[in-house]
């Protein structure tokens, strides 16, 4: 796997941030939302983002299987404490489907659409999804984990059959591979710039 991503590479291109004041990267774990709350309960610290290169167990929206590639895109989850309440989070879902579309855009000229709710598409495909999960705190702002995957370096062979025609990658919308660290720190930037004027005004 050559493109690995490096935690202490995207720490540094992303300097002093909410989301993404500590990164860690797992080889592998069954999911990013799962892996990142048992390291909450040790370390609850708002902006904590966990990546891993191979998800066995990703999940999407209504129980549906995230299909993660190894090393082929980005799979991540963000620990966040918004100051809203357990019934205002699909605020949540629509930031951060917002922010990885406008990070594409930025990036790499490509017109991404969100299909409501939770989907990011390029020409009518799903090239990325959002999955969010609160959970209700005693005597705490709520904790929110905001779990995002997004197509990279895939190939249509490395989606599986029932999806070819309903999923795209980065890589293929723009007819080139695309260096994923790099990607990484531009879409963190984006979200980090968007939830800090969005849900910490008030902070």
């Amino acid at each position: 796997m050559l493109d690995r991503l490096v935690a202490e590479e995207l720490q540094a291109g992303i300097g002093s941030a909410v989301i993404g004041r500590e990164i860690i990267v797992l080889e592998q774990t069954g999911s990013t939302n799962d892996a990142i709350l048992q390291i909450a309960n040790a370390n609850p610290k708002e902006g904590l983002v966990v990546f891993a290169e191979h998800q066995t167990a990703g999940r999407g929206q209504r129980v549906n299987r995230w299909e993660s590639a190894a090393g082929k895109g980005l799979w991540f989850s963000i620990l966040l404490r918004p100051k809203i309440d357990l019934a205002s989070s699909p605020q949540l879902t629509a930031w951060a489907a917002a922010a990885v579309s406008g990070a594409i855009q930025n990036e790499f000229a490509l017109n991404p659409t969100i299909k409501l709710p939770n989907d990011v598409q390029i020409d009518g495909c799903k090239v990325a999804g959002v999955l969010v999960e609160m959970r209700a705190q005693e005597k705490a702002a709520h904790l929110a984990i905001a779990g995002i995957g997004v197509n990279v370096n895939q190939s249509r062979e490395d989606f599986p059959k029932e999806l070819q025609r309903r999923a795209t990658s980065l890589a293929m919308a723009l007819g080139k591979q695309v260096d994923r660290q790099n990607f990484a720190i531009a879409l963190l930037r984006e979200l980090d710039r968007t939830y800090r004027a969005r849900f910490q005004r008030n902070a």
